[in-house]
């Protein structure tokens, strides 16, 4: 089994602002990140983790939040959000509902494709490359509705993998690439704690810790790592932050008080992350 495994879950431009501040806290905590043998991001994770692993320090990531940077602007309508809540509830089966949502992502008429990339490039700070840290990025086939993980070898640079990852079903178009077409990786699972197996520590950090839909929830996947014989730490928002991160997760307004919230959990649960995280690759 590899060592560890550090996990960065989705939940749009506020609960990525909470994210950089857990993963700021912990690492004022004492805590390397960067001891992870393999880094996997979705979506908003996607962003961090891959700034994280190219080597750009986790408080840089936090006081950028607090400084209004990393701005991402998403004007979602009211029909967005009700055709996406139709796609995704109207089964109870999770394979139905994810194509469901492919289905009516790839039909939907949306901002443009070129937009999601330049947003995507410049979250990135010019990053295209893949680190020499073990990253990998999940995103969502749009036709099947199956989960993939890219990394330094799927033949497609840093920024178009992140690109499908943050590519939120008729918000933004579905991304081309590798002859598919991908969404958001966080369609199905907000985390996707399960590519963490055959890891004996695993971290996880889940803005959101369950999919809209018939989905298994964090909770759930951590359960069934531990199951599996690995230790699991999962750090989801807490009541105080929950109140700071609000309803509307693209609201920009509210990243600062979502990152200072995250920021408290992550210095709070440090020492305890310590006992069980390596304090080296």
């Amino acid at each position: 089994m590899n060592q560890a495994a550090l996990v960065l879950g989705g939940g749009g431009p506020v609960g990525g602002a909470w994210l950089t501040g857990v993963v700021a806290g912990l690492a004022d905590g004492g805590i390397d990140l960067m001891a992870a043998h393999t880094v996997i991001g979705t979506s908003a994770g996607a962003v961090f983790g891959a700034r994280l692993a190219s080597g750009e320090p986790a408080r840089e990531l936090y006081e950028r939040q607090l400084a209004d940077l990393d701005r991402v602007e998403m004007d979602i309508t009211a029909i967005q959000t009700l055709r996406f809540l139709w796609a995704a509830l109207a089964t109870r089966d999770p394979e139905r509902s994810v194509r469901r949502l492919g289905h009516a992502a790839l039909t939907a008429r949306t901002a443009p494709a070129q937009d999601l990339h330049a947003t995507v490039r410049t979250l990135l700070r010019g990053a295209t490359a893949w680190p020499a840290q073990a990253l990998r990025i999940t995103a969502v086939d749009a036709q099947t509705g199956s989960v993939e993980a890219f990394d330094a070898g799927s033949a497609l640079d840093l920024a178009d993998a992140v690109a499908a990852s943050c590519a939120v079903p008729l918000v933004w178009p579905p991304t081309a690439a590798l002859e598919r077409r991908w969404i958001d990786g966080g369609t199905r699972s907000t985390g996707n704690l399960q590519l963490a197996t055959g890891h004996r520590q695993v971290l996880a950090v889940s803005p959101v810790p369950t999919a809209i839909g018939p989905h298994p929830s964090a909770q759930q996947q951590a359960a069934q790592l531990r199951a599996a014989g690995a230790h699991v730490t999962l750090i989801t928002p807490d009541a105080d932050a929950r109140r700071a991160m609000g309803r509307d997760l693209t609201a920009n307004a509210r990243r600062p008080a979502a990152a200072r919230a995250g920021h408290r959990q992550g210095t709070d649960l440090a020492a305890s992350v310590a006992r069980a995280w390596p304090s080296s690759a």
